[in-house]
């Protein structure tokens, strides 16, 4: 019986004993925490159906005030550095920042982690501007059926997508894609999603459960079921024993880390990192990886690896005010 059958007929324990094995063999028991840093909130395209950006993108009237302050930035990189995490990616709406800005973002935040980053910053044609401070180039997919791409991100074509990628692997960069559960896809659609894997030959997956935002076509689609996600999940896995998997889930979800660790996740990301910090949900994400038969890279829960040297003068305001967050929680995060 192959993967998608399993799925489809609900054998998910089956193919999640398969997927932790294969996981444990090709990739160790370690796990990390990722966070995905955010430019802006601004995007020129602002019509994918899902999306949070969608709805914001007719309340503002001036880009450039959505714009994040590069200190911030740089002081959040500098937290997650404190912490142990990893960056997941840079990311920010289409036209939000320049080529030249990006870059030297990438550059000063190389230099304060020593790790390069990944960037998941629109389809671009320009990538032959960046260096040793980008390690990989994220495409954000979302939806690998192609007719279904087509409705819910009309402005991201999956050509320019798979085209941009091929460049990335040319220039020597690594190679991702972001998916989302949820959506309407169907079990059968991942033969669209492996053969895109197989082909551009894929390096990373970011798997994300759908998150309805008010005023998107999603508003009232719940997001998808813990074993359906662990599924893909696992199947995926399977198929592709050496792919990096990123897994995201929200805090009403924290449930589902287990799950996806145990059907292949190397990473868990989506969450709201200083509100969560050593209350209740981040030591329950530490317990699910405990649980998981895992051992954690970083923390969510130490609050002795907040202090540290500051890289600049420049960014000391603004990690006073992340660390005050952390510290903070005294009142448990309320989702």
């Amino acid at each position: 019986m192959n993967l998608i059958q399993k799925i489809k007929d609900k054998k998910i324990l089956e193919i999640l004993q398969e997927a932790n094995q294969i996981t444990l063999k090709n990739h160790g028991n370690e796990i990390t925490l990722e966070r995905a840093i955010f430019l802006s909130w601004w995007c020129d395209k602002g019509d994918c159906s899902f999306c949070y950006m969608s709805s914001q993108k007719p309340l503002i009237q001036d880009p450039k005030k959505a714009r994040r302050r590069v200190e911030a930035i740089l002081a959040e990189a500098e937290m997650v550095r404190r912490m142990g995490w990893n960056i997941e990616f840079l990311s920010g709406g289409y036209g939000a920042f320049t080529t030249p800005e990006i870059k030297n973002i990438a550059t000063q935040i190389h230099q304060i982690t020593d790790n390069p980053v990944w960037l998941n910053v629109g389809i671009t044609s320009e990538l032959d501007a960046y260096g040793e401070e980008v390690t990989g180039v994220t495409g954000a997919v979302e939806v690998a059926n192609p007719e279904l791409h087509q409705k819910i991100c009309p402005s991201k074509p999956l050509n320019d997508i798979t085209t941009m990628l091929t460049t990335a692997g040319d220039l020597g960069f690594k190679k991702a894609i972001t998916i989302i559960l949820g959506l309407g896809e169907t079990p059968e659609d991942l033969q669209y999603l492996w053969e895109m894997i197989r082909d551009l030959e894929i390096d990373r997956i970011i798997f994300y459960s759908l998150n309805p935002h008010p005023d998107t076509p999603y508003a009232d689609t719940p997001q998808p079921a813990s074993l359906y996600y662990a599924g893909v999940v696992a199947a995926t896995r399977i198929k592709f024993p050496q792919l990096e998997i990123i897994t995201g889930t929200w805090v009403d979800n924290l449930a589902n880390i287990g799950p996806l660790i145990l059907a292949g996740s190397n990473g868990i990301t989506k969450f709201p990192l200083f509100k969560m910090f050593g209350t209740r949900y981040g030591r329950r994400v530490e317990e699910e990886v405990q649980w998981a038969g895992r051992k954690l890279k970083g923390t969510f829960t130490d609050p002795a690896c907040l202090d540290g040297e500051s890289p600049s003068v420049e960014l000391e305001p603004f990690l006073k005010r992340y660390i005050k967050s952390c510290l903070n929680n005294k009142t448990e995060y309320k989702v």
